[in-house]
């Protein structure tokens, strides 16, 4: 098996004089070996699970140990055998925690799998770190360091995987790619990251898929869906697979919003990981995912009250017509590793990803905006009892998107004494049809209101009598190809200076790519640009043998991000292929500092980083839908620190406590420098687990994020020069009580809980506090006063949530 998925345990065994014992047969689950005659072994096991090792010689009383090794590690145990009747007891041995030195945030599966949210799953745990940011429950995106939601890399089994284009708001999201069922590894860095990884300014997520060792079945049940995992293994241990199925309703928080609503979404996914180990050299691996989202949200009526208690006001509108899209996607992905010797293998990817995407909308609203009754104990308090103005909105779209992304990549890792040698090539071809068709008119008392572009009227004292234009208007259709070649080298090497470990790591990626447009019926159909970009990077972690333990690392490079096909398409909907790479200058500076607390481990996690940003694509942010300005007419800063204490708050769990300072300006057109749209001031964030004293086998799980209000009440159409308001503070959190009925401490025999490995119930509270948080503002406009008000647009308020999990 590859080193990415594997541990090793080495050592030497000696019988009770301490005299090395040759020929003893040492067997697990998935492989065996013998000692030599110096009583020397070394034996690969899958790596981040329990795996039982026998150590057995005919002379000798056996031996019986089970091991949980991260990737990659190596454990030394010498294990001591005797010829009398007393046995060595069996024991539980876990690899510590491995060293932080590339900067890698490494997160528990299990931790993700219990810690309640309204959209579990990797990213929610993603958001408790500092630096990682997503004012809203809903969407499984997140922003990093002052990035978008486009600017971070998510690998799975080493295989880059894609979302979806034309979602616009995080309850359309449903699921995400990771299943968390299936994770055995996760690994996120948040800047300052190996040349190894991709082309993205921000982050890297790299997951891992379990490699099964028995045959498990879980099961996890709630109001807002289900997913049920099979894990299986052959007798001859040359074939596993891993299946996960997911069903997802978002009805539960979507009709708990204030917006009255006919709902009918269903997200539903497959997910399967199949390896076949031809030898003990070669295996080949398929990675599958189908995944079908559909979306029906018909809005009947809603009440906003907002301002201050001195002058409340409220919004009431009336909603006709419905909103129906349609996202389904298939991805499939073949790898196979070829170990040549323990310290050369060679891995040859392939993968294809089709996603077909419908959006289809006609929405009238007519709103009416008053003053709000506040006499207590009116029969009619909080109703609008002064109209200060009606009007109406409506918006129509036809949108549809067919994208086919293949890619092939040869990747090879060499080691040569103490030096490790990293490379790949990789070709991508990305080919997207795109039809996109967006109107919105607005009135405002029966008159028409005007584009922001177009020279204004002075309806109703004047009449007007030119050409009725709709507010906004976007029409085109677009067919683009996008051909990438990709390729990296990197060395790493760890060594001594003086009494002091060090790693080095230094790298080069190469990425060129060309843009063409066939078939557009626009003037420039036939243009096609071509364009390179070099990006050295390097880092460096030392470990000073001090009483303290500590460890300081310094990271730097530059990081390109060659634009995607969003990125190309401007604000009209017209594709812009002379777009150049975003160019981000990062520098990483971190300390680990661990010691011991309450005679528990404990870990000071700090960086502080600076990015330097130029040729940056502007762009403005509604919910989780991107706009770009397709014009590298920015440049931009970002510059903050980021630091996190987690250990063992109480004896048995892991718990943490984040912060995060961000400073994020961007200069357009050399206007001055703004805040971007991510520009996330400060976050503090808490994930506690916990349980009841007296009730041991009640346990509890708390999630706490509060955030500063970003940039983003501006209209999506304005100046973002005219428009620096900043959105509401975000605090959220949320609580899960679980009762374990069984776990691995706690089997039964006999009964009806004998076939269950684990089981458990529980109950979530999502929003604990129902606090009223706000994702955006929709903007009323009143043709008399000429003023605009900025509705606030509220996220979900409290809910409840049943959960049971269970494992076979």
């Amino acid at each position: 098996m590859g080193n990415a998925q594997t541990a090793t345990i080495k050592g030497v065994i000696l019988d009770d004089k301490e005299n090395p014992i040759s020929n003893v047969n040492i067997i697990s689950e998935t492989d065996g070996t013998q000692t030599d005659e110096t009583g020397f072994y070394s034996l690969k096991i899958p790596s981040n699970q329990d795996i039982t090792v026998e150590f057995s010689h005919i002379s000798f009383k056996k031996v019986v140990s089970t091991f949980n090794l991260k990737n990659g590690e190596e454990y030394e145990f010498n294990p001591v055998m005797s010829v009398a009747v007393e046995q060595i007891a069996t024991v539980i041995i876990s690899g510590n925690r491995r060293q932080n030195i590339d900067g890698v945030t490494v997160l528990e599966p299990e931790t993700i799998r219990k810690i309640p949210s309204a959209n579990a799953g990797v990213e929610n745990l993603l958001l408790t770190l500092p630096g990682v940011s997503n004012n809203n429950e809903l969407s499984t995106q997140y922003a990093v360091r002052g990035g978008n939601f486009d600017e971070n890399l998510v690998y799975v089994n080493e295989i880059q995987v894609y979302r979806p284009f034309l979602i616009r708001s995080g309850q359309q999201e449903g699921l995400s790619f990771v299943n968390t069922d299936l994770v055995q590894n996760v690994d996120f860095s948040s800047g300052g990251f190996q040349a190894k990884y991709g082309d993205k300014l921000s982050s890297v997520l790299d997951i891992t898929y379990k490699t099964p060792y028995q045959f498990e079945v879980n099961a996890d049940l709630s109001l807002l869906g289900g997913s049920l995992s099979v894990e299986n293994i052959s007798k001859d241990s040359k074939f596993t697979s891993v299946i996960g199925l997911r069903y997802r309703d978002n009805a539960l928080l979507v009709e708990a919003k204030e917006t009255e609503t006919n709902y009918d979404a269903a997200f539903a996914d497959a997910q399967t990981f199949l390896t076949y180990k031809f030898t003990d050299r070669f295996q080949l691996s398929f990675l599958g995912n189908a995944s079908l989202n559909k979306y029906n949200y018909a809005p009947q009526a809603r009440q906003t009250n907002f301002g201050t208690l001195a002058d409340p006001v409220a919004l009431v509108v009336v909603y006709d017509g419905q909103e129906k899209d349609r996202y389904q996607t298939l991805f499939g992905a073949l790898k196979g590793t070829f170990l040549v010797n323990d310290n050369f293998n060679l891995k040859l990817i392939t993968s294809t990803y089709h996603t077909t995407e419908e959006e289809y909308f006609d929405i009238l609203a007519q709103y009416n905006l008053g003053e709000v009754n506040t006499n207590i104990g009116d029969d009619e308090l909080g109703e609008v009892e002064f109209t200060e103005g009606i009007g109406s909105q409506l918006n129509h779209g036809r949108n549809d998107l067919d994208a086919l992304i293949s890619t092939i990549e040869h990747k090879g890792d060499l080691k040569i004494d103490d030096h490790r040698f990293e490379w790949s090539v990789k070709y991508n071809n990305e080919d997207i049809r795109d039809r996109l068709v967006e109107w919105e008119v607005i009135d405002s008392a029966g008159f028409s209101i005007r584009p922001p572009f177009l020279p204004g009227n002075e309806e109703p004292y004047v009449p007007f009598n030119g050409p009725l234009e709709p507010f906004q208007n976007v029409r085109s259709t677009n067919k683009v190809k996008i051909d990438r070649v990709q390729a990296y080298l990197q060395w790493s090497k760890r060594s001594n200076l003086g009494t002091s470990e060090i790693w080095y790591n230094a790298g080069l990626r190469l990425h060129n790519w060309s843009v063409r447009q066939t078939d557009s019926g626009t003037s420039n159909a036939a243009d096609k640009t071509n364009q390179i970009v070099v990006s050295p990077r390097a880092q460096i972690a030392l470990k000073p043998k001090w009483k303290k333990d500590m460890l300081f690392r310094l990271a730097t490079g530059l990081y390109y991000q060659p634009p995607f096909y969003r990125e190309l398409r401007d604000s009209l909907g017209t594709v812009q292929p002379g777009v150049k790479a975003q160019r981000s200058f990062h520098l990483v500076f971190g300390n680990d500092y661990s010691f011991k607390m309450w005679d528990r481990p404990f870990k000071l996690t700090t960086e502080a980083y600076y990015k330097s940003l130029d040729d940056v694509n502007p762009y403005t942010l509604e919910n989780v839908r991107i706009r770009y300005r397709a014009k590298n007419n920015a440049k931009a800063y970002a510059y903050g620190l980021d630091m996190r204490l987690n250990g063992q708050f109480v004896p048995g769990t892991e718990s943490w406590f984040s912060f995060g300072y961000l400073k994020t300006e961007e200069n357009i057109d050399d206007r001055g420098f703004i805040s971007r749209p991510t520009d996330q001031r400060l976050k503090f964030a808490a994930l506690f687990q916990d349980y009841v004293p007296n009730i041991p086998s009640m346990k509890m799980y708390l999630n706490l994020v509060y955030n500063t209000g970003l940039p983003g009440g501006s209209p999506s159409y304005a100046d973002p020069y005219n428009y620096q308001t900043r959105l509401p503070d975000y605090k959220r959190a949320d609580v899960g009580f679980q009762f374990v009925l069984v776990d691995d401490e706690k089997q039964f025999n006999s009964g009806w809980k004998k076939p269950f490995k684990a089981l458990s119930f529980g109950v979530e509270i999502f929003n604990v506090f129902d606090v009223q948080n706000s994702i955006t503002n929709t903007w009323v406009r009143d043709v008399y006063s000429k003023r605009q008000f900025a509705v606030p647009n509220y996220l979900t308020p409290r809910v409840f949530n049943i959960r049971t999990t269970m494992k076979f």
